[in-house]
């Protein structure tokens, strides 16, 4: 009988302490007698948040399933937990086991997006592990970070141990496999972390030294011994058609923020958005096979209860047996009375004809994402999306019997101007005037909603607007009033509505995104003034961020307003995310030209990342 961590008391106390007591069906324990590696698998937000990662479940049932390794899963405490645990000194504990988690052998914490930072120096203070590598001693965990925002892993590298940049299938077993021979023959830690290097995709940061020139931009980046590589090359799957999945996921007590089955159909994106990170480096594009996803489904069905299953990938219309999956998943889900999901579908005929089969008796909003208003800047941003297949695909979805549609956008694109801007709530006019000149009065049902939404653009790592400049907070306030205006000034304004995102949490996310190693010392003096939970608006206080950063000496406007030369050294060119340095500044020129660069089923735009496919991931190359 396990002992909960949390006496009774404590659990009466707090918010939701379902979040706490582990337990759930289809979690997984074992005697830790039996276990050589521990592992706790951490995400540093809450348990609601994390537990919809999918990536978690991967990496928990790939670990779980070797009888050498035990893994277990921590979140982030909220507010009122983590006061009680830090005052009564109470450890950070894994929820299979209820023990602390600083006696394991490994702390993985998944690095989902840049908000989340201070929360990592939360779950290493909690668990009472140094936050500082350096300070670490052989008896203590070592701390690796995996996830999309180890692409540029730089602003963090103080606290962690090492880094596993690609997919997780890959190489970390043989991590664990390395870790077991280093331990046997007593080596240190410094000697295990050198071997460590050695695999692809781990990057132990101590074993670099990076030097900057007087205007602060990076003069050299170089190993500091023989073990690690100049290069850093990612983890990819090559076969993802072979790949197992988890057909046991852990099923929460509690409601989470994606409470459902989720299937991935497909890894990469054929699309080639010159904003998109994930769209990059998850390059190229490698499908699993439809058969297999259909069998997959019944077993997670089967062994969860889940009354919902939805398909994941970034572009789900262009998995190639999205027909045959979708007819096989109706079968399997009208028979359970299991509602089915379609996210990441593109707004066209092959598409709605999908969406119609799945929502034939409710009618749920439909989801555009122009990301921008004119057609200048879909071409710069290579969208691939013309305003004639917008209104098109609008068109369809009205007679299909839809009345509600979200659009998406960015604001703060490169070369922007207001005619831009109000190309937004424009083009939202164009979309309600199309409702009325599709579906005849007598056949209207419901009001119709046409709902755009903006978000703040933000330059990421190994994506052609990597090089691109961010702006000033006044100026994104008045971005967001000229579409406010220009979307009361239509004619169909009743029918619009506008919703825009804070410009305070993106300044950071984008002084973070493509910061460097210096900014670990604001991260940690953030924490130890109170800042956590920075993804969450109430949390977030932006004023306290700026004086911390002017305080260490830190200029914000070098990181996001600053110009940038194509000849710069950025802190993450040591990684090999797979997409060429040479692509990138070509694709930059093209988007400053606004010339419009053909998909990969297309043709090759030669991006180099085909080499990591087992086959061509275009059909017509150059």
């Amino acid at each position: 009988m396990r002992k909960l961590a949390l006496s009774e008391e404590i659990l009466l106390k707090v918010d939701k302490p379902a979040r706490y007591i582990g337990g759930e069906y289809n979690s997984v324990v074992k005697d830790k007698n039996d276990v050589d590696v521990r592992i706790a698998m951490c995400f540093p937000d809450v348990y609601e948040i994390g537990m919809s990662h999918l990536g978690m479940q991967i990496l928990y049932d790939m670990y779980n399933k070797r009888e050498d390794i035990w893994c277990e899963r921590v979140f982030s405490p909220w507010m009122d937990l983590h006061e009680i645990m830090k005052r009564e000194q109470i450890p950070l504990f894994g929820l299979e086991s209820q023990e602390p988690i600083k006696n394991f052998d490994f702390i993985g914490i998944t690095i989902q997006y840049e908000m989340c930072y201070t929360n990592i120096l939360q779950l290493l203070d909690l668990a009472q592990i140094p936050l500082l590598a350096s300070e670490r001693s052989e008896d203590d965990p070592l701390v690796i970070g995996g996830g999309p925002c180890t692409y540029n892993p730089e602003p963090l590298v103080d606290f962690f141990d090492l880094f596993y940049i690609g997919e997780g299938e890959v190489n970390n077993l043989a991590l664990v496999d390395l870790y077991k021979e280093c331990k046997k023959a007593g080596l240190s830690r410094r000697e295990f972390l050198e071997r460590a290097a050695k695999i692809q995709g781990i990057y132990v940061p101590s074993l670099y030294e990076v030097t900057y020139h007087e205007d602060g931009t990076i003069a050299a980046f170089t190993p500091n011994c023989e073990a690690a590589p100049e290069k850093v090359v990612k983890a990819v799957v090559r076969d993802v058609a072979e790949l197992e999945y988890p057909k046991k996921p852990v099923v929460p007590f509690i409601k989470i923020t994606q409470d459902r089955a989720v299937l991935e159909v497909m890894r990469g994106c054929i699309r080639g958005c010159r904003f998109c990170q994930a769209g990059m480096v998850y390059r190229p594009r490698r499908e699993r096979n439809a058969e297999k996803l259909l069998a997959t489904a019944e077993e997670i069905l089967k062994n969860t209860g889940h009354e919902e299953i939805s398909l994941s990938s970034l572009s789900s219309s262009d998995y190639s047996g999205l027909g045959e999956l979708v007819n096989g998943l109706i079968d399997q889900c009208s028979a359970q009375h299991v509602n089915l999901s379609l996210p990441s579908l593109r707004i066209d005929s092959f598409s709605l004809d999908i969406m119609s089969k799945v929502q034939d008796i409710k009618k749920s909003s439909l989801t555009f994402a122009p990301e921008a208003g004119t057609q200048r800047m879909r071409n710069l941003i290579n969208k691939g999306l013309t305003e004639e297949d917008i209104l098109g695909g609008a068109r369809k979805a009205f007679e299909g019997g839809w009345t509600k549609v979200k659009l998406y956008f960015m604001l703060g694109l490169p070369t922007e101007t207001k005619e831009d801007m109000e190309g937004i709530a424009d083009l939202a006019n164009k979309i309600a005037a199309e409702y009325f000149d599709t579906v005849p009065k007598p056949e209207r049902k419901g009001n119709l909603s046409i709902t755009s939404s903006t978000s703040f653009f933000i330059p990421k790592p190994f994506t052609p607007l990597q090089w691109a400049s961010m702006c000033e907070m006044q100026e994104y306030v008045d971005k967001a009033e000229t579409v406010k205006h220009a979307i009361k000034s239509q004619l169909n304004q009743k029918r619009l509505s506008y919703q825009w995102h804070s410009p305070e949490a993106s300044i950071l996310e984008g002084v973070f995104a493509r910061g460097d190693r210096r900014l670990g010392a604001a991260i940690l003096k953030a924490y130890e003034s109170g800042c956590i939970y920075d993804a969450w608006s109430e949390q977030f206080d932006y004023e306290k961020w700026m004086q911390i950063l002017s305080d260490c000496g830190l200029d914000y406007h070098f990181y996001t307003t600053r110009e940038r030369s194509l000849e710069e050294v950025f802190p993450w060119d040591f990684i090999d995310a797979g997409v060429s340095r040479k692509f990138l500044i070509r694709e930059w020129k093209r988007a400053m030209a606004e010339e419009v660069t053909p998909n990969c089923a297309m043709k090759c735009a030669g991006c180099s990342a085909d080499r990591f496919s087992m086959e061509a991931c275009h059909e017509n190359q150059n």
